[in-house]
């Protein structure tokens, strides 16, 4: 079964503002590529692909603007994250349409979007530097991940359009 997860993904001009934050060449510090800068609702794993899809096209999604920032910072010790606010209620949505699907959720929600991955005993200057911005959540993404040795590949494999409340 394919690895997969639910995300919401920067605008551009979020990946704008992304793209200003200073590369980490740290000895054990890889910069996440611009590709892969996501917002992940749910992390489901191994799952069926065509139940994914089918409980999230009968599940209408909540519009979400989402906040990004004030600063980077770790979340753990193997990832540097910019926090995302506001997309909770979306997290909370696409979990409880899918919540017998996959891995149960390791832990509570925690909006974020990784722009670094640390090796252990690793450490970056990045965390204190300086990121924000808003952005719509217009759509949610059903991906799947195949992870190498130089990093996660992402592939869209569904695309969801949030709903507005009226």
């Amino acid at each position: 079964m394919p690895r997969l997860f639910v995300a919401a993904f920067p605008t551009p001009e979020i990946a704008d503002v992304l793209a200003t934050i200073p590369a980490d060449d740290s000895s054990g510090v890889r910069m996440v590529p611009p590709e892969n800068w996501h917002v992940t609702l749910r992390f489901l794993g191994d799952a069926d692909t065509a139940t994914v899809v089918e409980r999230l096209r009968a599940t209408a999604m909540p519009f979400a603007e989402a906040e990004m920032g004030p600063h980077l910072e770790h979340l753990g010790p193997r990832q540097v994250v910019a926090p995302v606010a506001g997309v909770d209620h979306l997290a909370a949505s696409v979990t409880r349409a899918t919540a017998d699907l996959g891995d149960p959720p390791r832990h509570s929600f925690r909006g974020h979007l990784t722009v670094a991955r640390l090796r252990r005993g690793a450490t970056s200057r990045l965390p204190g530097e300086p990121v924000g911005g808003r952005f719509p959540v217009d759509e949610i993404v059903l991906v799947e991940s195949t992870l190498s040795d130089t990093g996660s590949r992402y592939e869209a494999v569904a695309r969801f359009s949030t709903v507005r409340a009226v």
